[in-house]
């Protein structure tokens, strides 16, 4: 008798996972939380303020005013961002994640709503000119993030050194500890504009990365709404201005829209 009554406990625990909707979670609590990065300007970081801002915190703003709610977040790193969706930490990362099919196994992902590509970072005086230019070089990479593996795969001389977050990497190629780092271009092309000369950016870009946002698996009515949110932005032109204010110029390619 025990034993029946802790499988209808059991079962009844499962039906009510299965029962479960993210959106309505979300919407009964008025709130949605959002993990970013504090370190990958434009976008997401912490200004001179205090204040986290950037373009992937800007949609986020959007997308939580669509569903009536209000946003919350919360930093996540390369590393971390999986595992907090996961979770339940976050509903959402927004945190300039590419859409990879290896990452689509333990969670899944909005529709595409940034492109972007790798690239290298150098220092000024540097006579790196591309990734062939890297073997035998200490590159700076990032824990969680893709970038080591796609080096390696056009460059399999290349000397990694994994970093936890960004600032890091960029302390270590400004006191010489590593001769580049590699990550994606908007973020390499920002901290060279912000260095004022000390750094570069080279050998343009030699992957594809589109981004999107990480949801929990098998919360569709959740992730339609997201995406939702994110169509409308390109509808409304939001997300042109929001594209012109982060990166100061127009976007060459937009997130899909489905017809209505």
């Amino acid at each position: 008798m025990k034993k029946l009554f802790a499988l209808f406990i059991l079962l009844g625990v499962l039906f009510s996972g299965l029962n479960a909707d993210l959106l309505q979670d979300v919407q009964k609590r008025g709130v949605l939380k959002a993990g970013v990065k504090y370190d990958f300007p434009p976008f997401g970081f912490v200004n001179e303020k205090g204040q986290v801002v950037g373009f992937d915190i800007d949609l986020v703003k959007y997308i939580a005013k669509k569903l009536g709610v209000k946003p919350v977040f919360t930093q996540v790193t390369s590393k971390t961002r999986i595992p907090m969706v996961q979770s339940g930490t976050v509903d959402i990362a927004a945190a300039s994640m590419t859409h990879k099919v290896q990452r689509d196994l333990p969670i899944d992902f909005t529709i595409s709503y940034y492109f972007d590509g790798q690239s290298i970072l150098v220092r000024k005086d540097s006579t790196v000119k591309n990734y062939h230019d890297l073997s035998g070089k200490k590159v700076g990479v990032i824990q969680g993030a893709t970038s080591g593996q796609n080096l390696l795969k056009v460059n399999p001389k290349v000397k990694l050194v994994y970093f936890q977050e960004y600032p890091q990497a960029i302390m270590a190629l400004k006191r010489g500890k590593i001769d580049a780092v590699s990550t994606d271009y908007t973020w390499c092309v920002t901290q060279a504009k912000n260095s004022h000369g000390a750094f570069k950016v080279v050998g343009g870009t030699f992957t594809f990365e589109p981004y999107g946002m990480g949801v929990r698996e098998n919360e569709s009515n959740f992730r339609d709404a997201v995406n939702f949110a994110i169509q409308d932005a390109v509808r409304d032109g939001t997300y042109e201005k929001l594209y012109i204010k982060w990166f100061g110029t127009k976007p060459n390619r937009l997130p899909e829209v489905w017809p209505k």
